[in-house]
């Protein structure tokens, strides 16, 4: 078993141990990453980024990780292959000589 599938598994595991799967729908775990990903923006938030709180950062970074991983397991998508697919097509809308160093959206380089 890889490091991420041990992971995955865990993470199913601590849900399944609270039967909290019942409350495990698409469409609020989305809204719990949400969530999550709102408490990390939270700790930038007023802050030069040398000031930032590292343990609260590494706290709702997990958060994040954890409803993402749970969100791929609802749906049966496989991780690797959708972040794989993904960069293929961020490659090809942002080609390395027209988006080296520069932070314009694609349809506008």
């Amino acid at each position: 078993m890889s490091d991420f599938e041990e992971l995955k598994s865990k993470i199913k595991q601590f849900s399944v141990e609270r039967d909290w799967d019942q409350f495990h729908n698409g469409k609020d775990l989305a809204i719990a990453l949400s969530i999550e990903a709102s408490e990390l923006q939270e700790a930038f938030l007023w802050k030069n980024p040398e000031d930032v709180k590292i343990e609260k950062v590494r706290e709702e970074l997990a958060d994040v990780f954890n409803y993402a991983i749970l969100i791929a397991d609802k749906y049966n998508l496989d991780i690797r292959e959708i972040i794989l697919k993904k960069l293929e097509k961020n490659a090809e809308k942002y080609p390395v000589e027209k988006a080296k160093g520069t932070a314009k959206k694609y349809n506008e380089l």
